[in-house]
This record gives structure tokens, C-alpha cells and sequence, in this order.
């Protein structure tokens, strides 16, 4: 999808998911392009189609799973930001991640036969549901759909362990947010404005910092004219520096 100027999470024409039709898939489909690739159309896979439940709209605060609970399908992000979560044995909450349109939540759960963590909308979320089972199942016989389960899973392994190094606190937020500037761009937004549907706090505790830590960096990058900050509202002015900053855990 192109990328255009509409500001994450506002809508438009271009970037609001839609249900596809009998020959396409949703515009956030994070298996179309697998399908497509092996020369297939809805209509040439129904089986797929079969397997797609729509849900939602959930609103902020509202669970898609917690943990502990079966594992039986994985969700792709159609609309809105989820957030994953565990909570210890302390009662201390620990984000493990943020997932945009077109990105799949469950993948971790894979493994076992229940959710290894929680999952919540931070603001109006519409997901498609997935059979696992019957997808395990579709995924032997569509190549292209096994390679692209691998991938979503390699992606998600990366992520975890992107900010794991002994980063400073600058490189780690430097990398959060072109991290987030990426994934935005990909599914048609914005690369340079946009807002922080997670609050300030969720995103220092993913980065395991101190939320006065992330405050007080954020008014760093915007005295150097990096960024701008408008509560929420995000603009990056000096890409650049910014990329320079995120470079050594980005990994270029």
C-alpha cells in the first residue's frame, strides 16, 4: 500500500480496512499477499474465507484473550493498536508488546494449549479471527501461507528481542519510535505524524524505563528539534538524527 498523509490511528478511504469482496481479500489481510502469491483469489480459496471471522468493534479496555485462556485461533489487527501484557506473581504489569493493523496477536501461543499472556485494545479495535487448527491444516497445503506463518512468528521473536541489548534510554526510544514510524508506513500511513494510541507509561514499561525517564528524553529529542510533541500527537522533524540514534538496535 502506498503511503499517504493520513495521521495514525485517523481513517481514510485509503488506509480503513474493508471486508474485500467474492474475488479480494480485506485491505489489512495479513495472509492475502501469501495467498496471492501462489496464484490464488477469494474465490479460488474458500476454504480461507471459511476460516475468517470478523470481531468487534472492541472498545478500549476490553480483553481479546487473557492468559490462561484456550488457544484456539490467532487475530489479525484490522483497525486500532492492541496491547499484550502478563501480569507476575507480584501483581506488577509487564507490556510486552504493541500490534497494529495487519500485524497477528496469538502467534506466542502456538506452542501450548492455552494464551501465555493478555491481550487489550488501547482504543477501537476490529480484528479477523483465525481457526487455528484448520489454518495449521490449509498452511500444508499452501506453501506460501506455511512461509508466511514462519515469518510473522520470526518477526515477532525479533521484536521481542530488539530492545533486550544494554541500550542507553535515548537509543531505546529513538528506536521505538522509527520502529513504529516503519510499521505505520507499511500499512499506508503517515512515516512522520502520528499519535501514541498506548500511554506514556505502557511505552516506558515496554521499553523497561522509568515513564519520567521517557518524558524527560522526549523533551530532549524536541529541544533538539528532532520531534515535536503535542500530547499524544508525534511529528518527527530530523528523521536523520533520529535514524542515527536507533541505528546500533535497529541494526541499521
Amino acid at each position: 500500500m502506498a503511503v499517504n498523509d493520513t495521521a495514525f490511528p485517523r481513517s481514510s478511504a485509503r488506509t480503513l480496512a474493508d471486508d474485500g469482496d467474492r474475488l479480494h481479500f480485506c485491505s489489512t489481510c495479513a495472509f492475502s499477499q501469501a495467498c496471492l502469491d501462489e496464484g490464488m483469489d477469494k474465490a479460488a480459496l474458500m476454504d480461507l474465507h471459511v476460516l475468517v471471522e470478523h470481531v468487534g468493534p472492541l472498545r478500549a479496555g476490553e480483553h481479546v484473550f487473557r492468559e490462561g485462556d484456550p488457544f484456539e485461533a490467532i487475530a489479525a489487527v484490522r483497525a486500532g493498536t492492541v496491547k499484550t501484557y502478563v501480569i507476575d506473581r507480584d501483581g506488577r504489569e509487564h507490556v510486552l508488546g504493541f500490534h497494529l493493523p495487519g500485524e497477528v496477536i496469538g502467534l506466542n501461543a502456538i506452542d501450548g494449549e492455552s494464551y501465555p499472556c493478555n491481550a487489550v485494545a488501547l482504543d477501537t479495535v476490529m480484528l479477523c479471527r483465525f481457526s487455528f487448527p484448520k489454518i495449521a491444516v490449509l498452511a500444508t497445503r499452501v506453501p506460501g501461507l506455511q512461509r508466511q506463518l514462519f515469518r510473522l512468528l520470526s518477526r515477532d521473536i525479533g521484536r521481542a528481542a530488539l530492545l533486550a541489548g544494554d541500550w542507553a534510554a535515548d537509543q531505546r526510544l529513538a528506536a521505538f519510535l522509527l520502529g513504529l514510524s516503519r510499521r505505520l508506513a507499511a500499512r499506508g500511513f503517515s512515516p512522520n505524524r502520528f499519535a501514541l494510541t498506548m500511554a506514556r507509561t505502557d511505552v516506558a514499561n515496554y521499553l523497561r524505563l522509568a515513564p519520567e525517564t521517557v518524558s524527560r528524553v522526549l523533551k530532549r529529542f524536541q529541544t533538539e528539534g528532532w520531534l515535536r510533541v503535542d500530547r499524544r500527537e508525534l511529528e518527527l522533524l530530523d528523521r536523520d538524527a533520529i535514524e542515527a540514534l536507533a541505528a546500533p538496535v535497529l541494526r541499521g
